[in-house]
């Protein structure tokens, strides 16, 4: 789904496959269109093929999920799923994006992963903010430099990486939870029914970061730079 007339964005999500915003920060991003912030998702390839999936069924299922989540705009670059390469082309598009939608943060894949795509979108998303603020280019739309990147953790390496910060998505989760279930092709046809199931897996992480912050459920965020608070009452 990608729409006509781009917004500039206060949020955008780049993801390697649909669905990986809603597993690492659903949460969030229901908790920021509360807020009255806009949020967008670039998805970078058509994430098939799967198992259950089909490019159709994928992307009814991607426009159920996002019309949960409410964000103001989704695009898919269709570059190759199971073969993403942080090449100059690919590159290209993604600053391209940037630059016309001129998000205020970018939210992207940690740069470890077990998933080569993962792995491959976090570098992608690194080069691209550096791109996307060139001048004397060709590329459409102007010089724009997010201020931050902040890097959401995926399901494929248990890793226990150390948070910049964490959000508290507790009042957000059973959207999220109904979001991730628009993915049936993903999460639930095939998948073991006995407990833990995925989603099972999904909730129980959310429930211990929110732990780590006396909160219910929460979303952890690493940042390559410093992360400044207006005020302390703002913390949790």
């Amino acid at each position: 789904m990608t729409l006509d007339a781009p917004r500039e964005l206060d949020y955008l999500v780049i993801a390697a496959h649909p669905d990986d915003a809603e597993i690492g920060v659903g949460g969030t991003i229901l908790s920021l269109k509360a807020q009255g912030a806009s949020v967008g998702i670039l998805d970078l390839t058509s994430g098939e093929p799967t198992p259950h999936g089909s490019l159709d069924i994928r992307q009814r299922e991607t426009a159920a999920a996002s019309a949960i989540l409410g964000v103001d705009w989704r695009g898919n670059l269709d570059l190759p799923n199971r073969a993403l390469v942080a090449d100059l082309d690919a590159r290209r598009q993604v600053a391209s994006w940037i630059r016309q939608l001129k998000p205020r943060f970018l939210l992207a894949h940690h740069w470890e992963d077990a998933h080569p795509d993962h792995l491959a979108a976090s570098s992608l998303t690194d080069a691209a903010r550096f791109w996307a603020k060139l001048s004397k280019t060709d590329m459409p739309g102007e010089p724009h430099h997010p201020a931050r990147v902040f890097y959401f953790l995926s399901v494929h390496l248990r890793l226990h990486v150390q948070p910049s910060f964490v959000v508290d998505v507790s009042a957000h989760h059973a959207a999220k939870m109904n979001v991730l279930e628009c993915y049936h092709s993903q999460f639930i046809e095939g998948r073991a029914t006995t407990a833990p199931t995925f989603l099972d897996d999904v909730r129980d992480r959310a429930r211990y970061w929110g732990w780590t912050i006396g909160t219910h459920f929460g979303e952890p965020f690493v940042c390559r730079e410093e992360v400044g608070l207006r005020s302390l009452r703002d913390v949790v």
